[in-house]
């Protein structure tokens, strides 16, 4: 069976964000992604990962890896265990307001890096999402807050030197601006206030989930070095605690966004 595809020329992906109006523009491709397929049923599709972003079995998943232990490494991260555990409660929250019907399933990308946008070269649009394997029922709350986890940071996931790692609001507020312009009129209210809590909630995700990789032996993420994952975990981490820190900001930013 033959195959075409578009070749779509002079515009390309970032791994980081070099511009805040790139990130503004993934926003609004994200959000009209979220917007266009918001009347389609998305109990419909087939679940490609199962339970990609269901955080309350993620957080078992991580408890059964620090039960196991299966390299003895649970000793020398306590810190970080206790963190994770700390924030039990809030891996059920979302789960918690989908069972009660206060928010709905959709179509949802579950993918949404910054990377996943192809930026225009000559206008700095995003003309195009890409990596649609991941496409399936979720919430728009996974989307939005998995975009911010990997685009409005300050360093690549994997940076040792977690000085460099906090949240950057202004990268934070230009992606939010374009995502609620595009997509704000197909969201509801519960959607629009837990936005900022989404992007903690899908960071410490990724952290327990690189966490519990390291005390399983490495055997899901690919590492280029020892204690890669381990790495990644604590970065993620200390992202995580640089949201709790700004969250109130994050809220105004959210509120002013809804009133434009």
């Amino acid at each position: 069976m033959d195959f075409s595809y578009l070749f779509i020329e002079e515009a390309k992906t970032y791994q980081l964000v070099e511009n805040p109006i790139h990130f503004n523009n993934a926003g609004k491709a994200f959000g009209r992604f979220l917007k266009y397929l918001a009347d389609y049923p998305a109990a419909s599709l087939y679940e490609t990962i199962p339970d990609f972003h269901n955080t309350a079995k993620r957080y078992e998943d991580f408890l059964e890896a620090v039960r196991r232990d299966a390299k003895g490494r649970a000793k020398e991260i306590q810190t970080e265990i206790q963190f994770v555990r700390e924030r039990a409660e809030d891996t059920k929250v979302l789960l918690t307001l989908l069972e009660k019907g206060a928010l709905s399933l959709r179509v949802t990308h579950n993918d949404t890096k910054f990377n996943n946008v192809m930026i225009d070269d000559a206008t700095g649009e995003g003309i195009c999402v890409i990596d649609l394997d991941t496409v399936m029922p979720g919430l728009s709350l996974y989307d939005f807050g998995d975009a911010i986890r990997s685009g409005a940071t300050t360093a690549q996931e994997d940076e040792m030197d977690l000085s460099k790692v906090w949240l950057d609001l202004t990268l934070f507020e230009s992606f939010t601006k374009g995502f609620i312009e595009t997509a704000g009129d197909s969201m509801t209210e519960m959607e629009l206030e837990y936005i900022p809590f989404s992007a903690r909630l899908m960071t410490l995700e990724c952290g327990m989930r690189f966490l519990g990789d390291y005390l399983n032996g490495d055997i899901y993420f690919k590492i280029n070095r020892e204690k890669h994952n381990l790495d990644r975990a604590r970065n993620q981490l200390k992202l995580t605690a640089d949201m709790e820190k700004k969250l109130d900001v994050m809220n105004e930013i959210v509120y002013q966004s809804k009133a434009r």
